[in-house]
Formats: C-alpha cells, structure tokens, sequence
C-alpha cells in the first residue's frame, strides 16, 4: 500500500491554460488545486527554452525530499509549449502581439499575472529559478515587492552581461541577426514524424553519459516549430536586455537570495560568481563542487533537487 501511495504522489499532474493571453503548461508536483489552506508553493520559473516537462526529475526529486508536504509547481514560459489540440498557442493574436508576451519583458509579466490568477496572495512562496528564470524572479521582485517571498533560489543565474560571456558571443548573432535563418530548418524538423525526431535528439544528446530521457519527449514538442520560433525570439531579447546586473533589488532582498554559479558554465563565467560574492560579502552565494552543467536537467536534475532539499531543510522543517 506505501509502495501505491508513493507511486501516486510521485506522478504530476499537467494544466494547460491561457495566461497573459498565451497558451501555457503548468505541471503539478502534490495539490493541484491551491486554497488558503496551503502555506508554501514552490514554483519553478524555467530557463530557456521554457518548458516545464524539462524538470520532471528535479520535480520529482524535490517534492519526495519535502516529504510530500509542500506542492512543486513549474510554470512553462508563454509560446514555449505544444498547446492541445482545443487550444491555439494565443488566445486572441492581435491582443497578444500588442503586449509582445513572447518577449523577456513579457514573460516577466506572464509570471506575474499567474500568480495573480492561480495562487492565493496570503501563500508563502519559494521561487526557484533556473539560468534566465533568475532574471525574471529578480525582476519580480522588484515590480511587485508585496511578494510573499520566502526564498529565491537561483541556479546558474544569467542575471548580467549574458552578450558578454563566451556562449553570448556565439549566441548574439544567431540570436539577433540570424534568427529567421533558422526557421526554415525548424520547420522542415517538425515536419518529421514524432518518432525519428526522438531519435535524433537521442543521438545529439548520445554523448550525455547520465542522460535523464525524460527530458527527449519534451525536446520533441519544442521542435514543434512555433515553440522554439518563440524561445530564440525570447533569447534575442535577453542578449540585447540583460545587461548589468540589478544590484538594488539584490540587496533589498538579500536575506532572501541563495545563488548558485557553474564552475564550468559558459553562459556565466565563474568571474561574475567572484565579483556578486565581493559586491555582496554577506550574501549567500554558491560555487558548483559537483561539476554540473548549465543544462543540469540533461543529467543532474536529481542530485540538484537533493541538494537544494538540503539548504532548506532547517526552512521548512515538519
């Protein structure tokens, strides 16, 4: 019967809904409904591509190490995942090119606005952001300091200087200048049955000793077309947009803040780790021991979600 029960809890539960008029995945460790009565809600806002299925077994992992006592939500970013076959990736398209939701400045208010809808403003929450997620959580808290905000953890945070960094210096002009380029490749994949495109995401991930393959079919969907047009729209931005770091919003909240940089990470030299931890000496600020990638969802997701489990388990202790 122990064995049923955490097979049950052990499995999510998806929601697609229409959020800041964009077609959005929500996947769902624990209650799925949310009331007053719930007290903690840890929400994972995604790096780049957003998409919730990524987290899976960080998910997982996390929500057991909690004891089943705290719900794990992760919310996808706007356009970055295959809406049902009842529902079109915006919900009125001219309204939604008006408010650019596909953009960074636009997602940060796609964040904003499903907490409003879908979380009661008296739960406590404990952000957990992923690579530009950080970003975004940053920028949050700074639009909407009545946030009620417990934690902020940030893991391999792209928070400054991204066009900068060795990965930015390749990614800028693929981003920025060859964008459309790329589309018709992309197309030409989604074209491709479900299966073949399967395959050949396992085999360009085959050098990925400990791939988790959970995260193949959820890479299948982004090569969807429209989905990954909308991610690299979303990461042009980000090169042109995220620049020096929000140094006000970091010591407003410091005590808040937990960050996590690679030591190997080409989106966020170890340098930027040195020169956060010396702007802020009493801030809480973590080098990578454990040679995790960027990308730690390809092959780490697991071990990363004991870790964090670790941080805050004087925190939430029951």
């Amino acid at each position: 019967m122990d064995r049923v029960e955490t097979e049950q809890r052990d499995e999510p539960q998806t929601d697609f809904i229409y959020c800041h008029r964009a077609v959005t995945e929500v996947l769902k460790f624990g209650s799925c409904q949310f009331n007053s009565g719930h007290k903690v809600l840890f929400l994972i806002i995604p790096g780049n591509p957003g998409v919730v299925g990524f987290y899976k077994t960080f998910m997982r992992t996390l929500h057991r190490k909690l004891g089943y006592h705290h719900p794990v939500w992760a919310v996808s970013h706007a356009g970055h995942c295959v809406p049902p076959d009842s529902m079109d990736m915006v919900e009125d398209a001219s309204s939604a090119a008006g408010y650019d939701v596909f953009g960074l400045d636009g997602q940060i208010e796609h964040k904003l606005a499903f907490l409003r809808r879908h979380v009661p403003r008296d739960t406590r929450l404990v952000l957990l952001g992923h690579s530009i997620g950080c970003y975004i959580i940053l920028d949050m808290m700074k639009r909407n300091p009545e946030l009620n905000i417990l934690k902020s953890i940030m893991l391999f945070p792209t928070i400054e200087r991204m066009a900068q960094t060795s990965q930015g210096k390749v990614m800028t002009p693929v981003l920025c200048g060859l964008r459309y380029v790329a589309y018709l490749p992309l197309f030409l994949l989604s074209l491709l049955p479900e299966a073949l495109k399967a395959g050949l995401i396992r085999l360009a991930l085959g050098g990925i000793c400990s791939l988790d393959h959970t995260v193949v079919q959820p890479t299948v969907g982004l090569l969807s077309g429209d989905c990954a047009a909308n991610a690299m729209y979303m990461g042009g931005q980000e090169m042109k947009k995220v620049l020096e770091r929000d140094n006000l919003t970091i010591k407003k909240n410091l005590d808040k803040l937990i960050f996590y940089y690679g030591a190997t990470d080409h989106w966020c030299p170890v340098q930027y780790y040195h020169d956060i931890k010396q702007d802020f000496p009493h801030g809480d600020f973590r080098l990578c021991e454990n040679g995790f990638r960027h990308a730690f969802v390809l092959d780490a997701g697991r071990e990363v979600a004991q870790m964090v489990s670790e941080w805050i388990s004087v925190d939430f202790r029951t």
